[in-house]
């Protein structure tokens, strides 16, 4: 997996300024597993890019945006008995090269505004040196939901600010400066933001803040309000706001909407059935605004149970984003990681030594796509 330069010019010949719900997972850890970056307009893509979610420093952390710290796992053969970096190597033998790596902003800093913990940064940044070691990208994704303890970012009455969460970003953009194959998640799942235009605000600073620290390059993933639910990216706004954030030159280069959907009756993904793909209400909708307005997005979370029906509207749902690799960089599916088989985690992706799970073996793995 590598970025390339394309030429914008060819793609977008007309865009001059081109450069480039409710569902709670109360054990919310990701391996970017199986996904796809496919190239489109932005200058450094991603070939071919497979996902998936590796979970356990977010254990604990709920839609509140608190978290009990006393639920984490490292998800790290020597702290936990979960080999992390081991689902990985797994994952990326079959094609996999992109894992998302879910934390809650309280075990990064346990005091609002303060300096990385040592100890819990220490072993975050060992599952990220993991990632890269095997040569994939990196997804860092802060897990809060717009919120510390109950209390939206800039929304709050000064209890949590943009300057507060500008800081937490700050600190991990300086680390890995250097590495263009971590990409920056700036939060998950944002939900019942009362301003979008003051969220997308909130996002401006923090991609300033990010390019500033030297961070340059690297993809930056936009999230939106309402669960950043691709079926309502643009009715509730947040399109139309994020598309003000720019880089601190003015352009939007590697500036990727971030959205989620799953496929369950109720899009909470808690549920083991799926009843649709999604084509007709999100994701068509979605990539004829994205066409038209010269952006692209990036599926960063979907999931569903190991069984037929989801095989059935996942692949469907997937086959689509990938023909539509002009506009839609890719997908990631949920979830790997620390959910242990005792567990019975209804959408749990934790392959069984070298054998997967039927939804990942079925579909997920981009290769088995139509």
């Amino acid at each position: 997996l590598d970025f390339q330069d394309v030429d914008n010019d060819n793609l977008y010949p007309n865009d001059d300024n081109l450069q480039l719900q409710n569902h709670d997972h109360v054990h919310q850890v990701y391996y970017y597993l199986f996904g796809q970056l496919f190239s489109s307009h932005v200058r450094r893509l991603w070939h071919t890019p497979i996902h998936r979610h590796i979970a356990g420093f977010d254990f604990g952390c709920i839609t509140d945006g608190s978290c009990d710290t006393s639920q984490t796992v490292a998800p790290l053969y020597q702290y936990s008995g979960v080999d992390g970096i081991g689902q990985m190597q797994h994952f990326s033998s079959n094609g996999m090269n992109i894992f998302r790596l879910p934390i809650g902003w309280q075990i990064l800093t346990p005091t609002l505004g303060g300096t990385l913990d040592a100890t819990n940064w220490a072993k975050y940044d060992e599952l990220v040196k993991g990632c890269l070691n095997i040569g994939a990208h990196c997804i860092i994704d802060i897990h809060n939901y717009a919120r510390w303890n109950g209390n939206i970012i800039n929304q709050s009455g000064g209890a949590v600010t943009n300057a507060h969460f500008v800081s937490v970003w700050t600190q991990i953009a300086t680390k890995y400066a250097s590495q263009s194959r971590v990409v920056f998640g700036i939060m998950n799942e944002p939900h019942d933001v009362p301003d979008i235009n003051i969220w997308a605000a909130t996002v401006q600073a923090v991609v300033t803040a990010i390019r500033n620290a030297g961070a340059t390059s690297q993809m930056i993933l936009l999230p939106g309000n309402n669960w950043t639910s691709a079926q309502t990216f643009v009715s509730s706004g947040s399109a139309a706001a994020l598309s003000q954030v720019k880089n601190p030159n003015g352009s939007i280069t590697n500036l990727i909407f971030d959205v989620h959907k799953y496929l369950d009756s109720d899009n909470s993904g808690t549920h083991v059935e799926c009843t649709t793909d999604n084509i007709q209400s999100s994701f068509l909708p979605l990539a004829q605004w994205l066409r038209c307005n010269g952006r692209q997005a990036f599926l960063s979370e979907t999931g569903g149970g190991n069984v037929q029906s989801c095989v059935t509207y996942m692949c469907a749902q997937l086959s689509f984003i990938k023909h539509n690799s002009d506009v839609f960089l890719g997908y990631t599916g949920w979830s790997a990681g620390a959910f242990y088989a005792s567990w019975n985690y209804v959408l749990t992706e934790v392959p069984n030594g070298s054998q997967d799970t039927l939804l990942v073996s079925s579909c997920l793995y981009q290769q088995t796509l139509p």
